[in-house]
């Protein structure tokens, strides 16, 4: 009967090919992703064996004069928008398991492969072999192979035997190797920048790596306040901790390690090493002192004022830093002024906006918009700093760029990568969090709609109440069964509609 029958032969076939799909659609997928590691692991010896000529570079230098060909441009653009935007991205799409992860990983790879070969393949400027970027890029291509063979693992869900064993484990490498990735592909570009203008070698190294590493420490500081803030209030709660012990803990190590580098010890002390180590001095100080504050007499989690200090103090003193050209002063001037700037609003507001409470709200999902402000000023606080070494003050000084225009452009980085975290946080908390955000926003009247009893309420279930009140004026002891029928209809779809919650006038009548 069944085979003869062409509705249920229809049906079959389309319960299969329903089946089939996707099958379908992961066994390409994952054929995508393994050619796209074997592809990116046949590239890096390749291009590895690649000569680089060095015959234009001037003794003692790590670069020739000639400029940046368009091969270069290209390998620059396609890796920043590549290890910039499509790799963190898609991270934040496998935190939230999205079907968009896979595809998005396999085409950020394929990119990144083509970036690879394209920046072995250029003309004009020519760099020493053995650069910084050049060496980092192999660790950061050995990651991306890593991730993606993992990727593959898992996508082929061998749960079984001794695949069940190892599968936890790889689950937790994938996850620690993607979660890291940003922050590797954060330095490579860093690294990219140096090589490609020349700079920290001999002497200016030191200083190089005080600038870039305190500055992305500050740009960091407001990415995790921006986490915090935006999607970390519950977490910070469970841990029994207000946000200032975690910052002053930081803050005192940080101190820490600044006092007894900062300074080279044998040598005679100039003014730059005395204002650097007494700064370490009041850091690990003054965290300390943080720490102790972050709890109230009872134990419980306390606000304090002491980072919002430490940024605050920290940027008078870089304010003050002797330079030697104008518009290197003004730099600095302008990062302290900023840095200054973040501790100021952190103080406000912790002790004014949010009167020492943990968020504006108890569930921790609203914000107030003067919050956003030291968070912000702590990413331009960062650039400003990074932007600041002294080969880049002789660059800049040299182009005929002034200090004004300098500090626009660089505060013009700080709003696009604040504005991509941001991007990044909503990405994954609107699904993430869809059921706490959808609550809190039902119970502040988010949509302006009509509420009973805390209820939403659209037009075709109020219509729906308006016509079961009428019918309720015209109900008789007699009353015929094809009313009462349209009676129990109305109360049926609006009780379906309403999540099974009677409304007022039905409650009235039960």
């Amino acid at each position: 009967m069944t085979l003869n029958n062409p509705a249920a032969r229809r049906g079959g076939s389309s319960s299969s090919l329903r089946r089939l799909i996707p099958r379908v659609v992961s066994s390409s997928s994952i054929t995508a992703t393994a050619a796209t590691a074997v592809l990116a692991a046949s590239f890096i010896p390749m291009a590895s064996g690649h000569d680089h000529h060095e015959d234009q570079i001037p003794e003692g230098a790590t670069i020739s004069v000639d400029p940046l060909d368009t091969t270069l441009w290209l390998h620059i653009f396609l890796q920043t928008f590549v290890f910039g935007i499509l790799f963190p991205t898609g991270m934040v799409l496998g935190i939230i398991k999205s079907r968009w992860h896979v595809p998005l990983q396999v085409l950020g790879t394929a990119l990144a492969v083509v970036g690879y070969v394209l920046g072995h393949l250029h003309k004009g400027r020519q760099f020493i072999s053995n650069n910084v970027h050049a060496s980092f890029a192999n660790i950061l291509f050995l990651m991306m192979i890593v991730q993606v063979v993992l990727g593959v693992y898992l996508k082929l869900h061998l749960e079984k035997g001794f695949h069940g064993r190892i599968r936890p484990v790889f689950r937790i490498l994938h996850s620690i190797n993607g979660k890291a990735f940003p922050i590797a592909s954060w330095v490579q570009m860093l690294f990219g920048g140096i090589t490609a203008l020349g700079f920290c070698q001999g002497d200016h190294l030191g200083q190089c790596l005080a600038h870039f590493i305190m500055g992305s420490a500050f740009i960091a500081y407001g990415v995790l306040l921006t986490i915090v803030l935006l999607v970390g209030q519950i977490w910070l709660r469970r841990t029994g901790r207000s946000q200032e012990f975690f910052d002053s803990a930081v803050i005192a190590a940080w101190g820490c390690v600044n006092t007894f580098t900062e300074h080279r010890w044998g040598t005679a002390w100039v003014r730059n090493d005395w204002q650097h180590t007494t700064m370490g001095v009041i850091w690990w100080a003054a965290g300390l002192a943080g720490v102790w504050l972050s709890r109230n007499r009872d134990g419980t989690p306390k606000r304090n004022f002491i980072p919002g200090f430490v940024l605050l103090i920290t940027g008078w003193a870089m304010s003050a830093h002797p330079q030697e050209l104008m518009i290197s002063a003004m730099t600095h001037k302008m990062f302290g002024w900023t840095l200054m700037g973040a501790g100021l609003t952190r103080i406000i507001e912790i002790s004014f906006i949010l009167k020492d409470k943990p968020a504006v709200s108890d569930q921790g999902y609203e914000t107030h918009s003067f919050q956003y402000v030291p968070v912000f000023l702590l990413y331009a606080s960062g650039f400003l700093f990074m932007s600041a070494t002294e080969e880049q003050m002789a660059l800049i000084a040299g182009s005929g760029i002034d200090h004004v225009a300098y500090v626009l452009i660089i505060y013009s980085l700080a709003f696009i990568l604040f504005l991509f975290v941001n991007i990044l946080i909503h990405l994954y908390d609107r699904t993430a969090n869809t059921d706490s955000v959808s609550k809190n926003h039902d119970t502040t009247h988010g949509n302006g709609a009509i509420r009973l009893n805390g209820r939403p309420t659209n037009p075709e279930t109020q219509l729906r109440d308006a016509g079961e009140f009428e019918l309720e004026g015209l109900m008789s002891d007699d009353e015929d069964d094809e009313v009462a029928s349209r009676r129990n209809l109305l109360k049926n779809e609006r009780d379906v509609d309403d999540g099974g919650i009677a409304s007022p006038s039905t409650a009235a009548r039960r």
